[in-house]
């Protein structure tokens, strides 16, 4: 008779998982994608190595999955962001608001999750996440669009644009440093919120308005 896992096991296992991912997270956030070792990352968890390879047999496949988790956990903010919105333009604003800050909340790991040079293996994973972001803006814009509230536009196009503006603006190589002051960091993300509307047809007052009604805090 085969062996079945109860639902304590599979949550033991589970748990154990993400306490490798949040830890390989952290290692991340601090050097970068290069940071990210099998062995480090098995102390920051509290774990046995060997016990991280059963998890994930390469390094690669620790990082692609890394890269899959935090998509996840951005792509939710996201998404709670803009529901949380009164209406189609606010909820674009508010999820493109809401990556950015994000993002600059923790540049360095946006960057090596996203950009950072690393095993051609998570190149698949980092397409994936862009790709999310792009259909994630896609729909939001879709809706947009159909209610009156931005002009006729091929979003196939403009929501990778957006994508990409929001990485080289604010956490690319040639972005300008902030030095973690809050202030200078509500400013470029505001900033680069309000390139972004004005380049899909938002007028300036209305872009204005919907970009000081945002709460950019800090993430979660």
């Amino acid at each position: 008779m085969p062996y079945r896992r109860t639902e304590s096991v599979i949550r033991r296992l589970a748990a154990r998982e993400q306490a490798i991912l949040d830890a390989a997270r952290i290692e991340a956030a601090r050097g970068g994608m290069a940071a990210v070792q099998i062995i480090p990352v098995a102390g920051r968890a509290g774990i046995a190595t060997g016990t991280v390879y059963r998890y994930f047999p390469a390094k690669a496949d620790l990082v692609s999955q890394l890269i899959a988790d935090v998509a996840e956990r951005e792509l939710d903010a996201m998404r709670a962001a803009a529901g949380a919105a009164p209406g189609p333009l606010s909820a674009l604003a508010a999820a493109i608001a809401t990556f950015a800050a994000r993002a600059m909340s923790e540049r360095k790991l946006a960057w090596a999750v996203m950009a950072e040079p690393a095993e051609p293996e998570a190149d698949a994973a980092r397409r994936d996440f862009r790709a999310a972001l792009s259909d994630e803006l896609q729909q939001r814009m879709r809706v947009a669009i159909v209610r009156g509230y931005l002009p006729g536009q091929d979003v196939t196009i403009a929501a990778p644009a957006i994508v990409g503006a929001l990485l080289e603006g604010l956490i690319g190589p040639m972005a300008p440093a902030v030095d973690d002051d809050p202030a200078k960091t509500r400013e470029a993300v505001q900033t680069a919120t309000l390139l972004c509307l004005r380049a899909l047809g938002v007028g300036d007052a209305r872009a204005f308005g919907l970009v000081a009604q945002l709460p950019l805090g800090r993430r979660d």
